[in-house]
């Protein structure tokens, strides 16, 4: 399901050192409650996710990747004040997840589920 969108969004970490903007629809949010997601992000992860053409990084002095765990997935982030902005499966998918939490703008969107909630933080 992707959200009614046809406005260009724009995003980026907290100290500014790396900025996107999106051209095209985007996927509502899926809240992943994985482990890695839950140490990546202190808790569990808010991703949109687009078509990898849609996805124009505008400032990326500071963009990261890191190999995660799992086979293929890497986590883009800012290697100065450590924002987890992407999630990346380069196996061939044309889709890229953006944290939504990371959109200056995310009215538009709207949580749709949650997946690995079996790996939930006891907290919960």
């Amino acid at each position: 399901m992707s959200a009614d969108n046809s406005n260009k969004l724009s995003g980026g970490c907290l100290c500014g050192g790396l900025r996107y903007e999106i051209t095209g629809p985007q996927r509502n949010v899926v809240n992943c409650h994985c482990e890695n997601c839950r140490r990546t992000h202190g808790n569990y992860a808010a991703y949109t996710s687009l078509h990898r053409s849609d996805l124009r990084l505008t400032g990326q002095q500071t963009l990261q990747w890191y190999h995660d765990r799992s086979p293929n997935t890497y986590r883009g982030f800012c290697n100065r004040c450590g924002a987890s902005l992407f999630w990346d499966a380069r196996d061939g998918r044309d889709r890229i997840a953006v944290a939504a939490g990371s959109l200056d703008d995310s009215a538009a969107l709207k949580t749709i589920g949650h997946i690995y909630v079996c790996e939930a933080g006891q907290y919960h």
